[in-house]
């Protein structure tokens, strides 16, 4: 029997008022065995949150990316950039990135930042570009303030850095080839 099937078989037991006594065929009141269910089912429990290779599963990379968390913003004569990012679950952040000119909205980005075993991917979906079709970005680089995501066969930008410059300033920047020409912008931003 799996763990996980053990667990739930286990747990349905202690939500019954009584507990059946399988070798006595008689029944128990469950009081007698709560001291030997209950930390028997938390032992379990904390084993069945491992995974294969007997270590707990912690999505450490996209940690390192907590800074992120909150709305930035960068004002420009052409417009503002908003951008805001939020945890969606353990693996996941979830953020959207906008250039507005007064009421206008001149660019949409929705962006999931996700862990998956130890890589970490950007994947943006930008209105209006790639048929509004995810591309995916992996980390290649990083050290303790900047973090680096490239997707050499992407047209424009092959490479975004994420740059943590303190509590309340990042810059983002985007580079590659385009239009055959070497191209880079960055945008520098402030927690709003």
């Amino acid at each position: 029997m799996k763990i996980l099937d053990f667990c739930g078989y286990l747990m349905k037991l202690i939500k019954m008022k009584q507990l059946l006594f399988i070798f006595t065929k008689k029944i128990v009141p469950m009081k007698k065995y709560m001291l030997f269910i209950l930390p028997f089912a938390i032992i379990m429990g904390i084993i069945s949150c491992k995974n294969k290779d007997g270590k707990a599963t912690k999505f450490n990379q996209l940690d390192k990316m907590n800074f992120l968390l909150g709305t930035w913003e960068q004002k420009l004569t052409e417009g503002t950039l908003i951008e805001t990012w939020e945890k969606e679950n353990d693996s996941t952040f979830k953020g959207t990135s906008f250039f507005i000119k007064e009421k206008d909205t001149l660019h949409a980005e929705y962006i999931e930042l996700n862990q998956k075993d130890d890589s970490l991917f950007y994947i943006p979906v930008v209105k209006g570009q790639n048929d509004e079709k995810a591309i995916t970005f992996k980390m290649t680089t990083e050290t303790e303030k900047e973090f680096t995501f490239e997707n050499p066969s992407h047209d424009y930008p092959q490479k975004i850095i994420y740059r943590n410059i303190d509590a309340t300033n990042l810059s983002a920047t985007i580079s590659g080839i385009q239009q055959g020409k070497p191209n880079k912008e960055s945008f520098l931003m402030k927690k709003k």
